[in-house]
């Protein structure tokens, strides 16, 4: 009798790994197909990796992954930004082809996770408030709708301003919460 195959889930077939220089016109491209009113530049990807190593000792404030399938054909990529105590997502994105399958949930987890490593206190990100899919994610996640910056993208769509704690909001958070109660 043979053993069971271990099934594995369409997002676990990515390989994921930190986004390099190399990777760059890749992304450019998936991002003008994904964001056509609103794609970054291709120089804003070259400079956050200029964020991704620390300098003068300190810690690196970016972090930027890609995900390939199997033929190693680009996926998705994510980024953040993290200046204590917040997180920032700067950018999540998956190809048509591959949504659905869970890779979006695992890159924001990769971005949670790297944001919780590097001691942020709560996650931020912002979304088109046209882009139900995306929002629903984020929720499944944790994150709740914070405010909403009206007109924000060149073709005036709002962007909702999403967030997710990464403490425990009942824990002490100053000296003040620490000390004992006045008799």
């Amino acid at each position: 009798m043979s053993s069971p195959e271990v099934q594995r889930s369409d997002s676990e077939r990515h390989q994921v790994s930190q986004m390099t220089a190399l990777d760059v016109p890749e992304v450019l491209a998936l991002e003008n197909r994904l964001f056509p009113h609103d794609a970054w530049p291709e120089s804003f990807f070259y400079d956050e990796l200029a964020h991704t190593t620390g300098s003068s000792g300190e810690a690196p404030t970016r972090r930027y992954w890609v995900a390939r399938d199997a033929a190693g054909q680009l996926a998705g990529y994510a980024g953040m930004m993290c200046l204590l105590p917040l997180a920032d997502v700067q950018t999540l994105a998956v190809a048509p082809e591959a949504q659905g399958r869970g890779l979006g949930t695992r890159l924001l987890r990769l971005l949670i996770l790297a944001a919780r490593q590097d001691a942020a206190e709560q996650i931020l990100l912002e979304v088109r408030a046209d882009n139900p899919g995306a929002q629903a994610l984020y929720r499944r996640e944790g994150f709740t709708h914070i405010h909403t910056r009206a007109q924000y993208y060149p073709d005036g769509q709002d962007a909702l301003i999403m967030a997710k704690p990464l403490t425990d909001l009942s824990a002490p958070s100053s000296a003040t919460d620490l000390r004992s109660p006045t008799p």
